[in-house]
């Protein structure tokens, strides 16, 4: 991996470059930006606001016009709720992932925890399955070996949809990250190539807000799993409870810890703000020494 004079240190990639559909991404050289399209109608942040089948398409385009590299999306919230079938989550996500791959090279993930809702969506055009469950479904590792899908692997403890009060850790970065290897050794070992992974370490998934912060500061013993990691941080509660913040008010914190994530080796931001992150991300990337500014006329 290049690195730039001064630039500080990142824990090195096994896998950096990656072909997902048309795009071709070098993580050793790049920050990819995830943009989140929730078909649901109680999603955390934006309340439904992309229920309906043309607003989530059209925000699906609309974030990669504005310069996402990938869009997320989702029709089964992660917070515990009323049980969804595994029917209705296609209803909500095939037909966006459907329009978006008619439109759009933008890389498509869809998040689910479902293999059968994963094996649709792939079929249909999806490039990666963002699987926050780390493999709840038994049948989701060998759906990805046999389909050609990428999978993200993120930490999380619950059963899909359920409650879990007061989690507890008695060392968090370890403990994540022991996980996240025991699930990337289930996948290898289903027929997944370690080149088709990524992992999360769940910001906030069954974590309190002091843990999800100790994560962020120890991130670099997730990402030295040497793995491209993905940070999913984005107008979290771990970062309104840090600033005392609502939902709405929350820019400026996630783009601070999405740029902490970063600096200590992640690769892909999760993040609601299209044009503010891509804008953050690419001015990261060339104080990181990564890309050549856009112009360079300044005192020259």
């Amino acid at each position: 991996m290049h690195e730039a004079p001064g630039a500080p240190y990142l824990p090195p990639l096994a896998h950096p470059e990656r072909q997902l559909g048309a795009r071709r991404f070098d993580f050793d050289r790049q920050v990819a930006v995830m943009a989140i399209v929730n078909r649901t109608p109680d999603s955390f942040f934006d309340q439904g606001a992309t229920f309906a089948l043309d607003r989530a398409v059209d925000a699906a385009i609309a974030a990669a016009e504005a310069g996402a590299d990938w869009v997320d999306i989702g029709g089964a919230k992660f917070a515990p709720g009323p049980e969804i079938s595994a029917s209705e989550e296609l209803d909500r996500v095939l037909p966006v992932v459907e329009a978006v791959a008619a439109q759009s090279d933008v890389v498509i993930s869809v998040d689910t925890f479902r293999a059968s809702v994963a094996a649709a969506c792939v079929a249909a055009g999806a490039h990666v399955v963002n699987d926050t469950t780390g493999l709840s479904d038994p049948e989701m590792a060998g759906v990805i070996a046999a389909s050609g899908a990428s999978l993200v692997i993120t930490h999380s403890l619950a059963e899909p949809r359920k409650p879990y009060p007061h989690p507890h850790y008695d060392d968090i970065a370890s403990e994540v990250r022991a996980f996240l290897e025991e699930r990337i050794g289930r996948a290898v070992a289903a027929g997944v190539p370690a080149e088709r992974l990524f992992v999360d370490p769940g910001h906030d998934l069954n974590k309190n807000t002091v843990q999800s912060l100790e994560l962020t500061r120890r991130l670099a013993e997730i990402t030295s799993i040497g793995l491209p990691t993905l940070a999913a941080v984005s107008n979290k509660d771990f970062v309104g409870e840090s600033l005392g913040a609502e939902k709405h008010d929350r820019l400026e914190g996630s783009i601070v810890a999405a740029t902490a994530c970063v600096l200590l080796g992640a690769r892909i931001v999760r993040m609601h703000d299209v044009q503010a992150s891509v804008a953050a991300m690419r001015m990261l990337e060339a104080i990181l020494g990564f890309r050549e500014p856009v112009w360079a006329a300044h005192n020259v």
